[in-house]
């Protein structure tokens, strides 16, 4: 009895990690295709723990990070970038079994992913006797020049990519000095992106997935409105300090926005009945078109105001 159990366990132990460790394969060899595999890494992790419980669940991580370091050959930037989307996963398969609402949800997700990976950092940096400010800039560097040999071999022309090779300086600036909200939004995006996909996925294995209700008729909080306001008024002050504290949170406040503005679009959809393969062309739109996507963010700020479901 026991034996067939123990079977399956090891099995599921040995399809959650190869899955993980081809998508990280796939992040760090594969460009643009590898990104999504990235990003998608919280998935197989959050299903496994959903599945084998707390202790089990536990084993895939721990194996993918020794394997990751063993194909990597030393502990670099890379490895904790899959540490903290496993941590992500894992951390989102206890809050959903929790049963709390979608707000608390994704703060206490974010919040537990944000600290931890802040510490992980601190222990990676002091044990190599490394400067913070030094890791992250060389690491947007590098991102920055091989953004730049990516447009060269996509065929961009010499005048812009000169252009673009005398900013890097510029805005490797400007990118230190939002990495506290870049990473906060992106750790708010993921997180988001986990729960919608994960449902169908849950429901699917016939593992538990709290009823968060119609996500569509979700809206920001009205008191987020002083924030963009106070935030606004930063970045007229004279003082740096100031004005980079502004950027920061209407970054976070900005990501805050485009959920409720997809939920307003998702509603739209709904109502119109579209069909599914349109809905996916016009999702896919909204990613690769920034002015569509500022135009979303923008729906979900005035909904505070205009109500544009009663509408």
């Amino acid at each position: 009895m026991f034996q067939p159990v123990y079977g399956k366990i090891s099995r599921d132990i040995a399809k959650g990690l190869a899955i993980i460790t081809l998508m990280f394969a796939a992040g760090v060899y594969v460009p643009f295709i590898g990104f999504l595999c990235t990003i998608l890494i919280p998935l197989p992790v959050l299903f496994y723990r959903s599945k084998l419980g707390r202790q089990a669940g536990l084993i895939i991580p721990g194996l993918a990070i020794i394997v990751t370091i063993l194909l990597l050959g030393n502990i670099s930037i890379d490895l904790f970038l899959l540490i903290e989307l496993m941590l992500l996963g894992f951390v989102l398969s206890e809050i959903l079994e929790l049963n709390l609402s979608i707000e608390k949800t994704i703060l206490y997700s974010s919040c537990i992913v944000l600290f931890t990976g802040f510490t992980i950092v601190l222990f990676y940096c002091s044990m190599f006797d490394i400067n913070p400010y030094a890791v992250i800039s060389e690491y947007i560097i590098k991102n920055l020049e091989l953004t730049i040999a990516l447009y060269e071999d996509m065929g961009i022309s010499e005048e812009s990519l000169y252009i673009m090779s005398n900013a890097i300086d510029k805005l490797q600036y400007i990118l230190v000095r939002i990495v506290p909200a870049l990473i906060i939004a992106v750790t708010l995006f993921l997180i988001w992106t986990c729960i919608l996909l994960s449902k169908p996925m849950l429901r699917a294995g016939k593992l538990f997935y709290p009823d968060f209700g119609s996500l569509n008729i979700w809206k920001a909080p009205e008191y987020l409105v002083w924030g963009v306001i106070v935030s606004g008024l930063m970045l007229l002050l004279p003082w740096n300090a100031f004005k980079i504290l502004g950027i920061n949170c209407i970054i976070i406040l900005m990501v805050i926005y485009f959920f409720a503005g997809i939920a307003i679009v998702s509603f739209f959809f709904e109502k119109k009945g579209f069909p599914r393969i349109l809905k996916s062309i016009l999702y896919c739109m909204l990613a690769l078109q920034q002015i569509i996507l500022l135009l979303v963010i923008g729906l979900g700020f005035f909904d505070t105001w205009l109500n544009f479901r009663k509408l």
